[in-house]
Order: C-alpha cells, then structure tokens, then sequence
C-alpha cells in the first residue's frame, strides 16, 4: 500500500504539470483567437453550421491536444515559475514553434487540415508565445511589484560594481525580503555603463563620486560586487567608516556563481580584500599527475606554512604523507588534523598514508635514517627560523637551522635519488642586512648549485611575508588592541608586501611541479601595503576608532629591519613562466667545493656563537651583506612590528 508520505512526495516533485491544463487551455485560446481576428467573428463563416461548430471542436481539440504533449516532452515544466528567465523565453519560443508545426502534421494526419487559412496558424504561433511568456513571466512581475511596494523599509543599498555579480545580486535582494535592502543604483569605472541602467537602476557615476553619492541617496550600505585593488577598497572601507555607512563585499564571481542564494554570500570586509589579492589558478592537472601516489616529506610540518601546505598537498592524493617537524605539540595538531580531514577519508576510503617523524634537521643520522624508511619522491622543505629580531641575538641557531639544516636535507635527498626538493625562502635572502636573511640567501645558493650537480631538480621559492603566519604582524596587532594598545609600528614610512598563507602555500606547490633545474622561482606579491595603514585599518575592523580609543606608537626599526624588502638581486634578471603569479629570477653561479668549504667553517663558528666571526664568513659568501646589527646588552625581543 502506497504511504501518505510518498503521495506527497510525488505530488512536490511533479506539482510544476499542474500549469499544464493552464497552458492547454491558452493554447486553445489562442487558436480561437487567431481565428476570430482572421474572419472578422468568433467563428469562420463556413463553420457556422451545427456540423460546422462540431468540425471546428474537433480541429481545436486535436491541435491542442498535440501541442500539449509537446509541452511536456520539451521540457517547458522544468523551469521555475519564480526564476523565470532569458533561457525560458527562447525555450517558450522553440516549444511554440514546433508544438505548432506538430499540430498541424496532426491535422494532415486526421484530415482536418482543408479549410484552415494559414494566416490562422501564423497568428495562432505569435499569440501562443505571447501567452506562455506572460504566463511565465507573470510572477516575476508580480513579485517585482510587491517588492517596489515593500521595498521602502530596506535600507539603502549602493552597489559598486555594475558587472553580472551586481546584476544577480539585484535580482536576489529583489526576490528575497529578508535581506531587507533596497538597491538605489551603481557605481563603476566603465565609460560605457555611465548613465545606464541595469534592471532599472541607475549607474550614478564612478567609484571616486562615492562620498557624493552616500549624501545625495542617503546610502545606509554598500556592497562591493567586483574586483578592486587593495588601495581601493581601503579607501571605500575608510569613506564608510567616517559616514557610518555598512561596507560589505562579494567572493569573486567564479566562487558564487553556482550558488542559488548569491545573497548569503555577503560578508564583511577581511584583511585579505584590502591587499587586493587575486584568486590563485593552480594547474591542478599538472600538480595531480606529479604527486598523486607519490611520497612526499615536508620539513617544518607544524608551522604556519609548512601546515597549509601539508593541506593542499592533501587534495592531489599522494600516496604517503611525512610530516616532520621538532616542535611536537604543532606536529600533533597538523597530524591529528589530517587524520580527520575530509580529504583523508573521502568516500569512506583512505588514499593517503600519514606518517608523523619528530626530528632536528641538524641530525643527519636521522635523515638519513627517514630516507632509507622511505622511497621519497618529494621534499617541501619549509622548516626555518624566520623571526628577524630573535635571530639577531641569536646567530649561531640561525646558521645551524637555517644553513646547516637546509644542507643536511638536501645532501639527503640527493642521495636518495629523490625526484624533487622544493625550498621556500624570503623577501629578505636579497641584500640582507640581517642574519636570518642572509641565511636563507646562503641556503639558496647551496641548493642552486647543488641542482648543477644532482639528478634531483632543486628549486627554491621567495617571497614576502604572509599574512596571519605564526610571529607575524598581524597576531601581535591582534593582541595589542585587544589589551587596550599601543599598538607599535617601528616607522611610520615602513612597507611590506603581503599574501595570504593559503595563496602562498599553492603557489609554493605550483612551482615545486615546474622547476627543473635550479630554478629562483618569484612569486607575484602584489602592491606594498603600509604597517601603519595596516595598524589602523585593524583598529577598525575592531570598531575602534585609530589614535583616539587606541594609540599607534612609532618606536625606531628593530637590529636588522629595513624600511622596505626586495624580492629581486641587482643583475639576477628575470623572465617570466608560463603562470602570471610566478616568476624566475636567474641563478648565480658559484663553485660548490668553495661554497661547501665556507659552510663548514660557518658551521664550527657558529657553535660559539659569536657574531663578528658568523659575519665575516658570511661577508666572503655574499658581498651584499650589511648587517645593521645593533649590539644590545640584553638579549630582550622588543614586543614591536
């Protein structure tokens, strides 16, 4: 016996046939309507008869009838009454058409076809499709009127960006009254959309009219719905800030187009709208048929880099995972993450092995050990001390881990026979003035030229600071206002460049499966961003108010910072790849048996730490060394950014 339940179930799935008795219906009206405009009457003269009223039923019931199933085997119902659309109105078309040329191959069938004019058929095609449209369409203009109606108590919404994702937004506010906004128009650069109007609403002019235009329409919010600099949406999220207008944005279009309710896809906006970041396009076919089923090891898996990049690794299904780090309490986390991502246990099967190893890149034993355990075909190499100011007063480790680490696990893999060794350095390896930047520069140089000599293809990868990584600016910022300030910037002129970490740890994939043979790969950081821009901008987001509920202090560079970083050497040059994000910069060439010579004296003199002698070695290894080290009694890290 058929349940209640599945009755139900079947009427909600097919109640959309029940317009079709509707349409039947209009499609008989509309043959009766032709025929009457046709003949001056409401019947042709030679149907008037008894037999001919009879005659003219039977005509009408077999065309519509016919027209009727080609309703339904077309396709007409599966469209939403409520969404109706452009695409609905061409499929409204071509059913009219051949629903109309199937009727009367009917007729031609039952012999009803003599004495039909065909003006009538012309004219029962064009009212046919008049008639679906308004019926289809008919909702939509009921809503939109309640929504004019309505709409009076929404608050006042500008939309920046008078693109598709602004069109469809429209739409959905319209659809929708519980986002209670009304959309009084648009701002955009485009010359050709100035003084246009999209559904009705008025392009008021470009984003530079923007305080103008809160004032003339009483703008309550904002939303931005397309793709702007950083500069430019600090400066719009400023403007809203001092007229107290509501300043929310849109993912990119890519990311919302597949969603039915674009309007839930509002949020405020992040530190990571304001740099203006483009969405990274990984080749991810390429990256897929490099590492799937592979082994891969990543060196410094419980930092902030060396994590996310163990995650996206994750999604191209390696074979085995190492996860090595000598920080346990980090190692356990990514670990335990991993083991419960939704990746590790897809469809209820487990392709990838995760193996977690405690260990000291300084133990070569260990690594040798690791290497021999496993046939690796991948090194991610992220393990690094990068804290500039901690560095300086602590040279010796910065060598041993940064240096002497990185060589130990490169010497490992080449002996292994391992296919790839991916490094990632920094901004601050070019012309450093600190140890930290002059050993990623060292470390560079040895995996450069070791790549001249190794079957294993040795790439190295640079670029700026990330935003949100473990020490940087951005937690301590966090931490300073949420105590109340100051908030500390060493120079009000001081700039970086910044990337989100999920960005750069794709990026460092990509380039990993494009290297080759010793390759710099340079990754595309964007335009700079000021601290101090940055600071206040993060006092906002608090809805705080800078230099008044919380002071910016500026208290002198810290041993070993510049004002602003490169990401380039004089004369290293640099060509482009076949992925707009990433670059090459060329390699400098130098003899191994040299370079290794002068590491190993690095690596005695750095057991006593003593700084003058750490930096005359380095001196001899790269002339563009000037350290501003500022030799301080006490070996405190000043709380700064």
């Amino acid at each position: 016996m058929v349940s209640a339940e599945k009755i139900f179930q079947y009427i909600q799935k097919h109640r959309r046939y029940a317009i079709l008795p509707i349409d039947v219906f209009l499609s008989a009206l509309s043959f009766y309507t032709a025929s009457a405009l046709r003949f001056d009457g409401f019947i042709p003269h030679q149907w008037e008869t008894f037999s001919g009223y009879d005659e003219f039923l039977n005509i009408a019931v077999i065309y519509t009838a016919t027209r009727g199933c080609l309703f339904v085997i077309m396709g007409l119902y599966r469209s939403l009454w409520a969404y109706a659309s452009i695409h609905d109105l061409f499929l409204i078309l071509k059913v009219g058409l051949i629903s109309t040329l199937a009727g009367v191959l009917s007729l031609i069938f039952y012999n009803r076809l003599e004495g039909i004019s065909r003006s009538v058929l012309v004219l029962d095609g064009i009212l046919l499709f008049l008639f679906l449209s308004f019926r289809s369409f008919s909702w939509r203009i009921l809503r939109d009127l309640v929504f004019l109606r309505r709409a009076r108590s929404g608050k006042k919404t500008l939309l920046i960006g008078a693109g598709p994702a602004g069109n469809r937004l429209v739409t959905e506010l319209r659809t929708n009254q519980s986002y209670q906004l009304l959309p009084v128009g648009f701002l955009d650069d485009d010359h050709s959309k100035l003084g246009g109007h999209i559904q009705g609403l008025p392009v008021l002019g470009k984003i530079a009219d923007l305080e103008k235009t809160i004032n003339a329409h009483k703008v309550e919010e904002i939303i931005i719905t397309t793709k702007l600099p950083g500069s430019l949406i600090r400066q719009i999220y400023r403007d809203c800030e001092e007229k107290g207008v509501i300043c929310k944005t849109l993912p990119p279009l890519s990311d919302i187009l597949a969603r039915p309710d674009i309007g839930n896809a509002l949020r405020d906006i992040s530190l990571e709208d304001l740099l203006g970041r483009d969405v990274v396009r990984l080749e991810t076919d390429d990256i897929r048929k490099v590492l799937e089923n592979k082994t891969i090891l990543v060196t410094g898996s419980g930092g902030s880099i060396g994590a996310e990049v163990c995650r996206q690794l994750m999604m191209f299904h390696p074979g085995v995972m190492i996860l090595l780090d000598s920080a346990e309490t980090p190692l356990y986390d990514i670990d335990y993450e991993l083991h419960n991502s939704s990746v590790y246990h897809m469809n209820g099967i487990t392709r990838t092995s995760i193996v977690s190893a405690i260990g000291d890149l300084r133990n070569p034993e260990m690594l040798a050990r690791l290497f021999k355990q496993h046939e690796i075909h991948a090194v991610f190499h992220c393990a690094a001390y990068k804290h500039v100011p901690m560095m300086e007063l602590n040279p010796g480790e910065a060598v041993m881990n940064n240096i002497i680490g990185t060589r130990n696990v490169a010497n490992a893999a080449r002996d292994a026979g391992v296919e790839r060794f991916v490094m990632i350095s920094t901004d601050k390896a070019v012309n450093p003035v600190n140890i930290m930047g002059a050993t990623k520069r060292i470390a560079e140089l040895y995996i450069q030229n070791l790549a001249r000599t190794s079957d294993t293809k040795f790439i190295t990868v640079r670029f700026g600071n990330v935003l949100g990584s473990n020490g940087s600016v951005i937690p301590l910022f966090k931490r300073q206002i949420s105590s109340g300030g100051p908030v500390t910037v060493t120079h009000p002129e001081i700039i970086r460049y910044f990337m989100t970490i999920t960005e750069a740890a794709g990026l460092v994939i990509q380039a990993g499966v494009m290297g080759e043979e010793g390759e710099i790969f340079i990754l595309d950081m964007g335009e700079p961003v000021k601290i101090k821009d940055l600071a206040e901008d993060m006092i906002r987001f608090a809805g705080l108010v800078p230099y008044k509920d919380i002071e910016i202090r500026y208290i002198g560079l810290r041993p070993g910072e510049k004002l602003f970083e490169e990401l380039l050497l004089a004369g290293e040059g640099i060509q482009p790849t076949r992925h707009k994000k990433i670059h090459i910069a060329l390699s400098r060439n130098m003899n191994l048996s040299t370079l290794t010579a002068r590491i190993a004296e690095l690596e005695l003199v750095s057991k006593s730490d003593t700084r003058s002698e750490i930096d005359n070695i380095i001196g001899s290894i790269l002339p563009e060394y000037r350290p501003v080290f500022l030799h301080a009694p006490a070996k405190k890290i000043p709380d700064i950014a």
